[in-house]
C-alpha cells in the first residue's frame, strides 16, 4: 500500500506509525513532519521521504512501512470460526490477518503483531476474554487496538453495554462477512 505511493494522507501515516491521526496532525501543524495541505481543503498530505526522516529522527520502528494494510487479530475458540473468518477476510480484503483459539494466545499474538482490531469471542475459554480486554488495555503498545466483541449468546441489552466494558463494538453471531467488514472498518476509522 503506501510504500509505492510518493505522498500519504494523514490516515495512512497514523497507520504506519500505530498512532491516533489527530497525533499525525499535532505534529504536522508544528512543524515536525513537513507536507502540505490540499488547496481549497484542510486535507493534509506528508511526502513519503519525510515521513522515513521523521520516523527516523524520532526512533518510530519502520516496519510500519513494509504494508499500511490494516492488522486483524481473531481471536476465538471455535476453530471453524477462526477458519472460516480468516480464509474469508483474507481472500475478500487487503487485511493481514493472524488467529489465536485461546486468551494466552492471544495477548501473545497481540504483543508481536499489534493488531488495529481485534475480533474478541466473549465466551473465549470460559469467559477469558474479560482478561484478555484488560491485560490490552493496559498494555502502553496496544492502546490503539480497537476490541470488537463477538457472541450469539447475549441480548440486544447485553451487547449495548459491552461499550461501557471497553468493546468498541459488537457483532452477534452468526454474521455475515460484509457485517464484520463492516466493524472492521468502523473500528479502524476510529484509530486511523
Amino acid at each position: 500500500m503506501p510504500t509505492d505511493k510518493d505522498v500519504l494522507t494523514t490516515g495512512e501515516v497514523a497507520r504506519i506509525c500505530n498512532v491516533a491521526p489527530r497525533t499525525v496532525s499535532k505534529w504536522f501543524d508544528t512543524g515536525q513532519i513537513k507536507g502540505y495541505r490540499i488547496p481549497g481543503s484542510k486535507d493534509r498530505r506528508i511526502p513519503m521521504g519525510e515521513l522515513v526522516r521523521f520516523m527516523r529522527q524520532h526512533g518510530i520502528p519502520m516496519e510500519g512501512l513494509s504494508d499500511g494494510a490494516i492488522r486483524v487479530l481473531i481471536a476465538d475458540d471455535e476453530g471453524e470460526v477462526v477458519d472460516v473468518l480468516e480464509r474469508v477476510l483474507t481472500e475478500q480484503t487487503s487485511y493481514k490477518v493472524a488467529t489465536a483459539t485461546g486468551a494466552f494466545e492471544a495477548g501473545a499474538v497481540c504483543e508481536r503483531f499489534k493488531p488495529h482490531v481485534l475480533l474478541l469471542d466473549l465466551h473465549l475459554e470460559e469467559g477469558r476474554a474479560a482478561q484478555t480486554l484488560s491485560a490490552l488495555r493496559q498494555s502502553e503498545s496496544l492502546q490503539m487496538t480497537r476490541v470488537i466483541a463477538m457472541s450469539g449468546k447475549l441480548t440486544d441489552g447485553q451487547a449495548q453495554g459491552l461499550r461501557g466494558q471497553g468493546f468498541d463494538g459488537f457483532l452477534k453471531k452468526p454474521f455475515q462477512v460484509r457485517q464484520v467488514v463492516e466493524a472492521i472498518e468502523h473500528a479502524s476509522s476510529l484509530v486511523h
